[in-house]
């Protein structure tokens, strides 16, 4: 026992110079943009979970990068990766019409659902609705085309680890209903509709304990927010940020679909049409940011590839996951996320190393977007 303590003593004082040297190599911005971060997260507010990877030199940062982070939305980008490896396999075409059934309905935003059962619907314009709009509707027709396991796999070809199971997006409101009760794998999507319309929790727990013939003193969960923590806990549709960002980087470098179908889903990424108070309007006006949006109870996140325009040399390019939780208001939310889009820039990264650059403050807000998409040609 007495020769163990100095030998653990000798290696605690090597650990720590070990972290100590690590740290010292880290670069500059990343040390602003973590300490920015912190400040962020320890005001009265969202917890903020945030990853950012240079695409040219590698370097990274992040914050509470180990946690799992409930994606939402933004699982929707790989959704639209299998689809369009399927068509460069030839095995559907963007042209392709889509069999709307009645029973194919979820509820959420695009405009799916204010078309008729028995409509047709293409391809590329289910892609357009998931991606711009977040049409849950048209991702789950879309997921239904390659089936849910091929979405699956190919997120384990391009992300081995990290990244949990998708799932089909009427089946996060079952699984998340099904906390109450297991009745809810019967609910239809006339009756996700119907309690998504309800005014207050009280009325969808009225409404679902009709559905299913469950007297509500006998849910397994006392509320609503206690079946949405429960449905966090599972890991569905969540992983580690990193995961993501490296999803996001093989998109960027041509790994996930060949160059035709990466210009198409970038464009689409760019024309996004959701959550425009959140990373994008804290970035300086110049940059071009490709991303999705993801909101649920109390989860929300924004995440997509930076490319920062240099004269006379290739464009920098980035990618930058960010998520917020357990924050009921949806516009504080947004507003931590803005301001992740500022440290960002006042990092020094994407200033060409200048910290606290004059145009971090000059952001453009939700007009933004079209302007950046006019600058790159689409």
């Amino acid at each position: 026992m007495s020769r163990l303590i100095p030998r653990l003593l000798s290696f605690l004082l090597l650990a720590c110079a070990l972290a100590g040297t690590a740290r010292a190599q880290q670069p500059a911005w990343a040390d602003r943009f973590t300490a920015g971060l912190a400040e962020i997260d320890g005001r009265e507010g969202p917890e903020i979970g945030v990853y950012v990877r240079d695409l040219g030199t590698g370097e990274s940062a992040g914050f509470r990068t180990d946690e799992n982070w409930y994606f939402a939305s933004t699982v929707k980008v790989p959704i639209a990766i299998a689809v369009l490896r399927a068509v460069e396999r030839g095995r559907l075409t963007l042209d392709t019409p889509v069999l709307l059934r009645a029973t194919d309905y979820v509820d959420g935003a695009g405009s799916t659902n204010r078309r008729p059962p028995g409509a047709h619907i293409a391809v590329r314009k289910l892609l357009e609705q998931m991606i711009i709009y977040s049409d849950n509707t048209a991702s789950d027709l879309l997921i239904g085309l390659v089936g849910i396991d091929e979405v699956n796999a190919v997120v384990r070809s391009l992300v081995p680890r990290g990244f949990g199971r998708i799932t089909r997006l009427a089946d996060v409101r079952r699984a998340i209903y099904g906390g109450l009760d297991p009745a809810a794998e019967r609910l239809a999507g006339r009756d996700l509709l119907a309690l998504h319309a309800q005014p207050t929790d009280a009325a969808r727990l009225t409404l679902f304990s009709q559905l299913v013939d469950v007297p509500a003193a006998a849910f397994r969960q006392p509320s609503l927010d206690a079946a949405f923590d429960r449905y966090y806990a599972s890991g569905l549709n969540a992983g580690q940020l990193p995961a993501y960002g490296d999803l996001l980087a093989a998109l960027a470098e041509g790994r996930a679909l060949g160059p035709a179908q990466t210009r198409y889903l970038l464009g689409l990424m760019q024309k996004l049409a959701t959550g425009r108070h959140r990373v994008g309007a804290g970035l300086p006006p110049s940059v071009v940011f490709a991303h999705k949006t993801g909101t649920q109870r109390r989860r929300i996140c924004d995440s997509g590839i930076v490319t920062v325009e240099r004269d006379g040399a290739p464009p920098q390019r980035l990618v930058l996951v960010a998520c917020a939780r357990q924050e009921p208001s949806l516009p504080r939310a947004e507003r931590a996320l803005q301001q992740v889009g500022t440290a960002l820039c006042r990092s020094g990264l994407i200033t060409k190393g200048v910290p606290d650059a004059p145009t971090c403050d000059a952001t453009a807000g939700p007009s933004r977007r079209s302007a950046a998409s006019q600058r790159s040609g689409r």
